[in-house]
């Protein structure tokens, strides 16, 4: 099932005489998304594999980890897939998700290419000196222990979308990917050259269940002191940390706002540890930018929560930014919210993570080598 590159099933000459409409399956780690996405970009959600439309020549799948193998777009084989399967241990969330939602893909479309397109690709770029964590040679060139980044599908987008919105190039781009994961990465001239995600998903500034950065010896403590066995600790950090782990509940936004507005107060410090954490995450970002034109949010919170983006921004005024209040809270993906006299443009923009997947599935399926 699945078929690859040197699949006999797969009719390559086909593929690569042009790649028509292409599904793309995006297996996050709070939702399913399945969109059918056609040459000319158009895009339609897909409901389930059982009402995938015909026509369908190729299958693009989002993961998230590459790990150091996959630094671009695959077709997937029985190798392939066994090496994304290795990769899960690093991101439990996503990778295994995205496994079980290929093993669906294949069988529902067992005759068509499927290809792998990474979230970690585009952070490819991304310097030694912010790549690299002080810890010794062998755990960085024997255990490939490095910063990878994660959500790279989204922050393409953005990079693209941002200058389209503008009618001009933007250099320093700050892209604030807030949902169920959420990362801060800097844009230098279209490409990756810092983000906040690490080795793991689990890096970087609070999440609605996820920790984000905490101090490693207190992970050593509560292992060593408290007792706590390595299987809980992933747990906790991984489904009961973050937004959640500070207000309770389940970590939505939405009621989180709303607890706050009424006066709870543990609702009240999620939301100014968010805050503050995202500030410092977006002032760091514009360091390694050199600077900042714009800063863009995108994702579930990022375009949905009016109040996030008005309590960021308020706090980085330092920077130059300064929202408009009435379009922040009228914004309808895809906008600018910054006052005319801001010096940083502040964009509101939709996350379309299957046309950047389609895009990289047809460029590979189109090339004229064997992409394998």
């Amino acid at each position: 099932r699945g078929g690859s590159a040197r699949d006999p099933r797969l009719d390559l000459a086909r593929l690569n005489a042009g790649v028509g409409a292409i599904l793309v399956v995006n297996a996050g780690s709070t939702s399913l998304k399945l969109h059918a996405v056609e040459v000319d970009g158009n895009s339609t959600p897909v409901d389930s594999f059982a009402h995938v439309p015909a026509g369908i020549d190729a299958v693009a799948h989002r993961v998230v980890h590459g790990g150091p193998r996959f630094r671009d777009p695959v077709v997937i084989d029985a190798a392939v897939r066994e090496q994304i399967r290795e990769l899960v241990a690093l991101a439990p969330l996503h990778n295994a998700p995205a496994l079980e939602a290929l093993e669906v893909a294949q069988q529902a479309l067992p005759d068509v290419a499927h290809v792998a397109v990474f979230d970690t690709s585009f952070h490819r770029t991304i310097p030694p000196e912010a790549a690299e964590y002080a810890v010794p040679r062998a755990w960085r060139e024997q255990w490939g222990i490095r910063r990878y980044g994660f959500q790279g599908l989204s922050v393409e987008w953005c990079a693209q979308r941002v200058p389209e919105l503008l009618g001009h190039p933007v250099k320093r781009l700050v892209v604030c990917h807030l949902g169920g994961g959420s990362s801060v990465t800097a844009v230098l001239a279209g490409r990756s050259v810092d983000t906040t995600m690490g080795f793991t998903p689990l890096e970087g500034v609070p999440m609605t269940t996820r920790s984000g950065s905490i101090d490693p010896g207190a992970l050593l403590y509560v292992l060593r002191e408290r007792h706590l066995d390595v299987a809980s600790l992933d747990h906790v950090l991984n489904f009961d940390s973050g937004v959640k782990g500070l207000a309770g509940g389940s970590g939505g936004m939405i009621d989180i706002e709303r607890r706050a507005g009424s006066g709870d107060a543990d609702a009240g410090l999620a939301l100014e540890v968010m805050g503050h954490r995202l500030a410092a995450a977006v002032a760091a970002m514009a360091a390694a930018a050199g600077g900042l034109d714009a800063l863009a949010f995108t994702a579930g919170i990022g375009e949905g929560s009016a109040l996030v983006r008005e309590r960021l921004c308020a706090r980085l005024g330092f920077l130059g930014v300064e929202l408009d209040t009435a379009r922040n809270d009228g914004a309808e993906p895809d906008c600018d919210v910054a006052t005319k006299a801001s010096r940083v443009r502040i964009l509101v923009v939709r996350a379309r993570e299957e046309l950047v997947a389609a895009r990289a599935a047809r460029a590979l399926l189109a090339s004229d080598h064997d992409p394998v």
